[in-house]
Parts: C-alpha cells; structure tokens; sequence
C-alpha cells in the first residue's frame, strides 16, 4: 500500500479517562470523531463490578449517542499469579457477560504480576496455564482476549508476549499494543517488538511516553515509535480499532485518567500523526 493512498482505522477511547458519567464520555469521544468508546467504568464502577442493570442503562446510552464499543478493558490478570487459577476464570465469566450485554467481542486483560524477589522465568509455567485457562473460557463463550504489554506483569516485554502467544496457541488470544508501556521497560517498540508481534496484533492502545522519566505524553512526543508503528501498521493493511488511553492527568484507582482537555490534546496529537501517514478513521 502506498504511502498516497489512505487506510481507514476505527477510533475509540478509554471513556473513563475524560470523565465518570458515560453521557460526558460519550459526547467528549462523538466530538473528536471516534465512533466506538473502550469501557473500563461507568459511573465510577469497575466493568468486573458492573450489574446487569447498569450494563443496560450503558448500552441504553450509547445507543441513543450511535457509539459502539470496541472493548472492555477489564483487570483479568493484574494480579498476583499465586492466587488460583480458578480467581480469574470466575471474574472473567463475569466480565464477558458484560462484553456481551454491550454487543462487543474484545476483552482486554493482563499476565499476572509476581511477587517481590521472583523473576519471570519462576513464574512462567503458572502465567500460561492461567493464561491458557482464560483463552479457553474466551474461546468457548465467543470473545477475544486482548493481552495488554502492562509494566511489570509477566507480559511486559515483546519477547514474553510471544511466548504467551505461542505457547497457549489461541485463535481467542490476541495482541493489544501498548507503544507506552513498552518504553517504561526500556524496549524501542516497533524497532525491538513489531515485527515478531505482528502476526497477533489486533488492536493498538495509543499512548507514547519518554524513556528517560517513564512519563505519558501525547503521540509523537515521546519515544514510543508511533510513527513508524502507524506507518508499518498501514503499510500491512491493519483495520481495526485504534484506541485513544491518554494516561495525560493524576491516575486514580480505576486506571489512567486524563479529563476532557488532555484527552482532546491527545487525540489531536494522534490525529495528526495518522493523517501524515494517510491513516482516517471511521
């Protein structure tokens, strides 16, 4: 594909991160042109905390503002990886009815942590047989797993996410790209990670971040490589959803946050970037 001829991206975004109420997250994500939101809470509630009743008075929101959603960005997996396997099939049941009450088939999730004083290669054989255990849950209820690169879980680093990918070998496992998190563990992301990922990669987090602090910036200030990660992503006929987590203000207990401003600068920033690479979205 030519660098003159364009490609067309779906853009989302972490709802959470401009405000609490879904309206306000909704309308902020309509405004800067996305048409999905990524949800991770609603009204200040976790998705693995969400009732039946409030997934339908979310879904009832975003169907009268027409935003569908890409994902929901749960917490499967940030955790310790001593606890049973059986701790985060269960929430994880939990999660995917939440998925489907919202009509989306991705769900992001995490490798586990360890404890102070144990390295990755001690914990590996644990990760995968809960990594696998959640794959075949994922599998059997028709979702897609989404592994998100999250500092200091087993998954941090390009050359574990392939091991996970390879090792538990699930059409229902996939890659969500992190160009941000992969600087705060001292990897160059697309020179160090993109070509060995990229058979797995199926949905991109858009941050970027400073090597020498660790501190979030918006796309193209940092040293995340999105330029040449857009335009290799283009270049390989990527489609599918780009999703704006800016991680801009103070986090909370949730997940990143950002508010309404920041966002904004953040998805203009990005914006910006996909354009000089012929990338629209839709």
């Amino acid at each position: 594909m030519s660098q003159a001829s364009s490609a067309t991206w779906q853009l989302s975004g972490f709802g959470d991160e401009i405000d609490p109420d879904p309206e306000i997250q909704a309308s902020v994500l309509l405004a800067l042109g996305a048409s999905h939101i990524e949800v991770r809470s609603a009204w200040g509630t976790n998705v693995s905390e969400l009732s039946a009743e409030q997934v339908a008075a979310l879904k009832e929101i975003l169907d009268a503002k027409r935003l569908k959603v890409s994902a929901v960005a749960s917490p499967i997996g940030k955790v310790d990886v001593s606890l049973p396997v059986e701790h985060e099939v269960e929430r994880l049941r939990q999660i995917i009815s939440v998925a489907k009450g919202l009509e989306t088939k991705y769900v992001r999730i995490f490798s586990f942590y360890r404890a102070e004083g144990r390295t990755p290669e001690e914990i590996r054989d644990d990760v995968l047989v809960r990594m696998g255990a959640l794959a075949a849950l994922a599998e059997e209820s028709g979702v897609v797993l989404l592994h998100e690169n999250e500092k200091d879980i087993y998954g941090d680093t390009p050359q574990r996410v392939l091991d996970i990918m390879e090792s538990v070998n699930s059409p229902a496992l996939r890659v969500a790209w992190d160009n941000a998190n992969f600087v705060q563990v001292g990897v160059k992301p697309y020179t160090d990670g993109y070509a060995i990922l990229r058979p797995y990669l199926e949905y991109l987090q858009v941050k970027d971040a400073l090597s020498t602090t660790g501190e979030v910036v918006p796309s193209g200030e940092g040293d995340g490589e999105l330029d040449a990660t857009i335009a290799a992503l283009k270049a390989d006929g990527f489609s599918g959803f780009a999703s704006l987590e800016p991680h801009l203000a103070s986090a909370h207990e949730l997940g990143g946050f950002s508010g309404p401003v920041a966002f904004g600068i953040a998805a203009r920033a990005f914006a910006a970037l996909a354009a000089k690479n012929g990338v629209e979205f839709s």
